[in-house]
């Protein structure tokens, strides 16, 4: 059975910095490109950032120069530190994995097979 484990989540004010982390096991290929998704209040559920195995890294221009997706391989452990948070950026960010492709980064719910139960960040202005 396959777990994805977020944690790091919580209340910050604007201008403030989290680290979230999900700790993956079971039977999956966690070499596969793994994401972080985000979903705000009454808004749709939105690619955060996604990396593939050797690092790459492809970013929404949302966030871009405030997050950034980072993986530890050999921890099965995937990590998006948050900077300069934005009040906007308050959601229930979740990771995901398993894109079936080492190298393909997508931005696209559809194509990942494993969810976490997703962490709260809050931003207060």
């Amino acid at each position: 059975q396959v777990q994805l484990v977020e944690s790091g989540g919580g209340s910050v004010q604007a201008g403030g910095s989290l680290r979230l982390s999900c700790a993956a096991s079971g039977y999956m290929d966690s070499r596969h490109s793994m994401a972080w998704f985000r979903q705000g209040p009454g808004k749709e559920r939105e690619g955060v950032a996604t990396i593939n195995l050797v690092g790459v890294t492809s970013t929404a221009d949302s966030v871009k120069g405030r997050f950034t997706i980072s993986r530890d391989n050999a921890k099965n452990t995937l990590y998006l530190q948050l900077n300069s948070l934005k009040p906007e950026d308050t959601a229930v960010y979740y990771c995901a994995a398993d894109s079936g492709s080492f190298w393909r980064l997508s931005l696209s719910a559809d194509d990942y097979k494993y969810w976490g139960q997703g962490t709260q960040v809050t931003v207060s202005s």
